[in-house]
């Protein structure tokens, strides 16, 4: 084998090593002006997230707050609501992270909301619906580097990211003060929180307990939570009425059917990096508007408009059904026109790049307001259904209905599911409609 001859340093590439060597050593030492200058460089880069994206951890449909719902004496006046009062409210969070952003939302408010300040923290002891927080861990969130702002009427604001770890499944306090209120009457909220909120008169934003608070159950404002999560993690949107709200679920604790999927998700493998967005409204229907605004409507604002959204559950469509006359051809009219939204519900989701999974509606037999005597919304129910199963328009087809009927009375649910009215589930009822969602679909 052949080698090379070495070859020696030409006089010119010395002469440079030595240039380059001596204006080292005589080289003036770094000023502390640029020394710190460094250190900051140094420090920014080290508090650059890891990479990653923004998925929404929590949601809440916004809704016009109807009057019987409003905030509870003091706190609604005659010209104005929630007038140097302080709000704190809790929500659980599905998939974790280090940093988290709000949005409150002013779509239904009559008036620019002003926010003038605005802190989260942990709750005491981790609980939901509680007044009082772990001590030390409340911290200010800013909104474009302002503690203060101004939501104007129909928009929606979020805020600067905040430093404020985690865990998957647990429960966040946001405590907001509103020292002018919000003039008129008109106010966002969403009322089915079947989670305590509490309200105080006054600045306690940093406070560690609300003695003499005044408690209710809705939410007002606060319309989402985000965390930044892994490029894995994903989102899956629910669109649906007071079945995936949770009416009949029990107060504070969790325990909705999105809630236990999500908690079984989170055991499972593969299935512990997926978030469950909650966009469901009591009363609401597909068609129009009514108890919230129609799902076709709020497709965009509750689905698509969503951080990290890769799958879509759509599971509504009985209050159509119920509200629609009894009548052959009312309710033909009503199954024809659920199967065409839904079919503009799918074109319109995978145009994002989004799955969607088509869930079959609960029977309602029994049910005072929405079972009548000829069977004639049953048809109707059936009909859908059965479209639902065989259209193939969806990427899957989730057959709740096959997991809640009565086997013996296929019109009418099982017994002890359901919470006395035939129509909602009590949380036994939701557990087994959570269990019918199959994890695979997840991973």
């Amino acid at each position: 084998m052949r080698r090379r001859p070495r070859r020696t340093p030409r006089p010119a590439g010395l002469a440079a090593a030595l240039a380059c060597a001596l204006g080292l050593l005589l080289a003036p030492a770094p000023t502390e002006a640029a020394a710190a200058t460094a250190r900051s460089a140094t420090a920014e880069t080290d508090a650059r997230p890891a990479p990653g994206h923004w998925v929404g951890t929590w949601t809440a449909a916004p809704q016009l707050t109807e009057p019987h719902n409003m905030p509870p004496p003091p706190f609604t006046g005659d010209d104005a609501v929630l007038v140097d009062a302080t709000l704190r409210q809790t929500v659980r969070v599905t998939t974790g992270g280090e940093r988290i952003r709000l949005s409150f939302s002013n779509e239904f408010g009559g008036a620019p909301l002003p926010l003038t300040e605005v802190s989260v923290a942990l709750p005491l002891g981790g609980a939901a619906g509680v007044g009082a927080i772990e001590p030390g861990t409340a911290t200010p969130v800013t909104f474009s580097g302002r503690a203060s702002v101004t939501v104007p009427v129909g928009a929606r604001y979020v805020s600067d990211p905040v430093a404020v770890p985690l865990e998957a499944g647990s429960n966040l306090t946001v405590t907001a003060h509103l020292a002018e209120g919000q003039a008129g009457t008109a106010l966002t909220s969403h009322p089915g929180s079947r989670t305590t909120s509490h309200l105080l008169a006054g600045n306690h934003v940093a406070a560690d307990d609300l003695p003499g608070a005044t408690p209710t159950d809705h939410w007002y404002l606060l319309s989402s939570v985000e965390a930044w999560s892994s490029r894995s993690t994903s989102a899956t949107a629910i669109l649906g009425d007071s079945l995936t709200d949770g009416r009949g679920s029990t107060t504070n604790e969790n325990d909705r059917w999105p809630d236990q999927l999500f908690d079984r998700l989170q055991e499972g493998r593969g299935t512990d990096d997926v978030a469950l967005l909650n966009q469901a409204a009591g009363g609401n229907r597909v068609l129009a508007d009514g108890l919230g605004p129609s799902a076709i409507s709020r497709l965009d604002r509750d689905v698509l408009s969503q951080s990290g959204v890769t799958r879509l559950i759509l599971f509504e469509g009985v209050n159509d059904i119920g509200t629609a006359e009894a009548t052959p051809e009312a309710q033909a009219r009503v199954a024809d026109d659920l199967i065409v939204a839904f079919d503009q519900i799918v074109t319109r989701a995978r145009t994002h790049g989004i799955e969607v999974y088509g869930a079959t509606l609960l029977p309602f037999g029994g049910n005072e307001g929405y079972d009548d005597p000829g069977g004639l919304r049953e048809a109707a129910r059936q009909a859908v259904n059965e479209w639902i199963r065989t259209s193939g328009a969806f990427d899957a087809v989730l057959d709740l209905d096959a997991a809640l009927r009565d086997p013996a009375a296929p019109e009418r649910l099982r017994p002890g599911v359901h919470d006395g009215d035939w129509l909602h589930l009590n949380p036994g009822g939701y557990g087994l409609l959570a269990d019918a969602v199959p994890a695979r679909l997840f991973r």
